[in-house]
């Protein structure tokens, strides 16, 4: 897939196919590479963009609230996951973190409960180009942790989270990470504890903060309009 720019209009396509747009039909070449330029019949030009990360959190079709690109930068960095590692994933929903995993040459198992957004999830995992080596499996994960396990990293969005980082000592290898994101405090809180609990290392929940800077003739500040906090990240290790 590729996207088709037009100033702050962006549209996502399949080289070869037909864009129609209120600026005209674009016939998209197969051959069509990323830094060139193609017209509709009326002469309108688009730029052709690659496909990239927070291209998926725009462009993917949802199911909820997919997670946010500043909170996956943080769960990349904390746990250093990267190609060749197995990871797992709960929660799964629109697929954002997933795909963004898969991208980096990941291989991701990642369970979805309701088969209609496991449907959803599947199909943008085509869209991202990594169907191959992200699995969306159809099912709640607390129900099929008895058959899994040798993971790298351990990535969870689920309100039983909890139930699965008890376990997570028979699902991650020596030195693996867990990665839980909250939406409340209170569930973040339980998380930590089960953490410590279960034996883990490095445990700590940060809160997700981030604010654009507005700079203008006035002077300058963080702006007063958009999302700044978006939920809580808890990470542990194995020893």
């Amino acid at each position: 897939m590729i996207l088709l720019v037009r100033g702050d209009r962006e549209f996502l396509v399949e080289p070869g196919a037909e864009l129609h747009t209120d600026l005209g039909v674009v016939h998209v070449p197969e051959d069509v590479e990323p830094g060139q330029q193609v017209e509709s019949h009326l002469g309108e030009a688009f730029g052709v963009r690659a496909l990239r990360g927070p291209d998926l959190f725009n462009h993917l079709e949802r199911t909820g609230a997919p997670m946010m690109p500043k909170d996956i930068g943080l769960l990349v960095g904390h746990t250093g996951v990267a190609a060749g590692d197995r990871v797992l994933d709960a929660g799964t929903g629109t697929g954002v973190l997933a795909a963004y995993l898969g991208r980096m040459g990941a291989a991701v198992t990642t369970f979805e409960r309701d088969p209609d957004f496991a449907d959803v999830a599947r199909e943008n995992m085509k869209l991202a180009g990594v169907a191959e080596t992200v699995e969306v499996r159809t099912g709640d994960l607390t129900e099929a942790l008895g058959d899994l396990g040798g993971f790298d990293v351990l990535t969870l969005d689920t309100e039983d989270a909890p139930t699965v980082v008890a376990r997570a000592p028979d699902l991650l290898v020596s030195g693996g990470f867990v990665a839980v994101y909250s939406p409340f405090i209170e569930a973040a809180r339980e998380v930590e504890h089960t953490a410590r609990e279960a034996g883990l290392g490095d445990v700590e929940t940060t809160e997700t903060i981030q604010r654009r800077m507005d700079f203008d003739d006035r002077g300058s500040r963080p702006a007063t309009k958009g999302v700044g906090h978006t939920g809580y990240l808890t990470f542990a290790r194995m020893e």
